[in-house]
């Protein structure tokens, strides 16, 4: 399923499901994550940007792992991050998490008395944080890719 809220002819030409946020005026990412909660039907809901396109393919795996052993609610990807002073440190990616259902309720109160920021939901439940920082880990696995240059830095270095 893809959650987006223009272009959404391309996106179905993938020939999968496609489905707006049903809050108004676009409100975030907490959006995308209560349109995929509503429509999941499974007991969990893997969530992923479209511009991160070198995600861990052991991704759900190691995420349902932490999830179970923690007995948590929400697991969030962790990974590391390099500023522009050069210094590098493992940064949650909190987009890149795994979601009971059994929180459907919970964000649909949080967004409708306005709440819009991941941090503020994710700090009601229980959250295990996961790395991705191992010897292997690709650094730039999380990497965001929203232009073309940015998108073919990423091709070249994979080809």
């Amino acid at each position: 399923m893809i959650n987006a809220n223009r272009n959404l002819a391309a996106y179905e030409s993938f020939g999968v499901s496609v489905w707006p946020d049903g809050l108004a005026d676009y409100p975030g990412p907490l959006a995308g994550f209560l349109t995929g909660l509503e429509r999941c039907e499974t007991p969990y809901l893997l969530t992923v940007p479209c511009d991160s396109p070198l995600l861990p393919l052991d991704l759900a795996q190691r995420l349902a792992a932490a999830l179970e052993a923690e007995e948590a609610d929400i697991a969030m990807a962790a990974a590391p991050e390099t500023d522009k002073d050069g210094q590098t440190q493992v940064r949650k990616q909190p987009v890149f998490c795994l979601l009971s259902v059994h929180l459907l309720e919970s964000l649909v109160r949080f967004t409708h008395d306005g709440g819009r920021k991941i941090d503020d939901w994710t700090a009601l439940h229980k959250t295990v944080v996961v790395p991705f920082d191992a010897p292997g880990d690709d650094p730039q696995a999380f990497f965001n890719a929203n232009t073309l240059a940015e998108l073919q830095q990423l091709e070249s270095r994979t080809q």
